[in-house]
């Protein structure tokens, strides 16, 4: 049966902490509450258990799930490079809510299925988030959602569609916004001198990016486009996952 803690009860607090880290540990899944809505979290080194997430969403390895990380310092482990663009977009809206895809570590010994090489990352100004990365490492963390549901906002949210499948349910509260991340390809910037994409746009606007990035931003038609008109269908394809939206919830959290 699955566990369900409350960590606005600080009596609460450590046991859940304690359980999800030792369920994460097991290969199994946790759901936690992010800045933006709720996800559905497994350890990321572990096919097995990446494999698990996808499977109680109902997806397969060509919607690979993007990763929340503790910190920069995980970023600059995980991605083969961080060019500087990218530090200005960390320095600016880190934690928060932006996914960044860069290209990831081809040393890594992971599988979190159709990547096409690349790895969304993202840090969640959430405080029980942050604290169970810091205890675990990097998740895979994708919405808390059955593919074409729309994302949990609360925890019964994600228990109504996930039910045993997870082990843990974190209850942070009801979600402040549900408004999804904004996602940004930066592979563009490696090794060239290619500009930043926005795959979709959520919690940072195009304006704020643009008042960081400046001409280091791709605003062609297609750039903050429709699911079509960029290529997306769930989890963004070939490593751009999607992120959570009014028209399509599946993606990170």
């Amino acid at each position: 049966m699955s566990s369900v803690f409350d960590c606005r009860d600080a009596a609460q607090l450590l046991p859940a902490m304690r359980q999800a880290r030792q369920t994460i540990a097991r290969g199994e899944l946790v759901v936690l509450p992010t800045d933006t809505v709720y996800g559905v979290g497994a350890d990321a080194f572990s096919p097995e258990a990446v494999a698990r997430l996808l499977a109680a969403k109902g997806r397969g390895r060509q919607s690979p799930p993007p990763v929340l990380v503790p910190g920069v310092a995980t970023l600059r482990a995980l991605a083969a490079e961080v060019p500087h663009a990218v530090e200005l977009l960390v320095e600016h809206f880190w934690p928060g809510g932006l996914t960044i895809v860069l290209p990831a570590q081809p040393s890594l010994s992971w599988d979190l299925g159709d990547t096409g090489g690349t790895v969304a990352v993202r840090m969640p100004a959430e405080r029980i988030a942050l604290e169970l990365l810091e205890e675990t490492g990097p998740l895979a963390v994708s919405s808390a959602n059955l593919t074409g549901k729309a994302a949990a906002t609360t925890i019964d949210d994600a228990r109504d569609m996930l039910g045993e499948s997870v082990s843990v349910y974190l209850d942070g509260g009801a979600s402040a916004t549900g408004v999804a991340s904004t996602i940004v390809d930066a592979t563009a910037l490696v090794g060239g001198d290619g500009r930043v994409r926005i795959l979709r746009e959520g919690a940072v606007s195009a304006a704020s990016l643009r008042t960081v990035l400046g001409d280091a931003l791709d605003e062609g038609d297609d750039a903050a486009g429709s699911d079509d008109a960029a290529g997306l269908s769930g989890e963004i394809a070939a490593h751009r996952p999607a992120d959570p939206t009014t028209t399509d919830a599946d993606g990170p959290a």
